[in-house]
């Protein structure tokens, strides 16, 4: 059964910085593109980052570009996302998907077969 569990959510003050994690088990995703989307309340879920299969291909939605980067270590078959200087706006539930059909990182989030159950992040004074 495959799994993807996040972590790293949580409060943080505006300017702060957070990192995410996201493991798979179940099976490796070392080839494929895994992403980060996040939901929050009230909105529709919206992409974050990408990251190809190779780990040199990325992807950035225009509101986190230059502040947040996506890393992925395939010996632990995870993937990270490091958020600085975040903003108020970047409160949402932040989920990790990962790709059986493409090597590369896309922005759709149909062509992302798995999900994690998500970790919150609020940031606020």
């Amino acid at each position: 059964q495959v799994q993807l569990v996040e972590s790293g959510g949580g409060l943080v003050q505006p300017g702060g910085s957070l990192r995410l994690s996201c493991t798979a088990s179940g099976r490796s995703f070392s080839e494929y593109a895994m992403a980060w989307f996040r939901q929050a309340p009230g909105k529709e879920r919206e992409f974050v980052s990408a990251i190809g299969g190779s780990a040199e291909s990325l992807r950035y939605g225009d509101s986190v570009k230059g502040r947040f980067t996506v890393s992925r270590d395939k010996s632990k078959n995870t993937m990270y996302l490091q958020a600085n200087n975040l903003k108020l706006e970047d409160t949402a539930v932040y989920s990790c998907a990962a790709s059986e059909k493409t090597v590369s990182p896309h922005t759709a989030s149909w062509m992302y077969n798995y999900w994690g159950q998500g970790t919150e992040v609020t940031v606020s004074t």
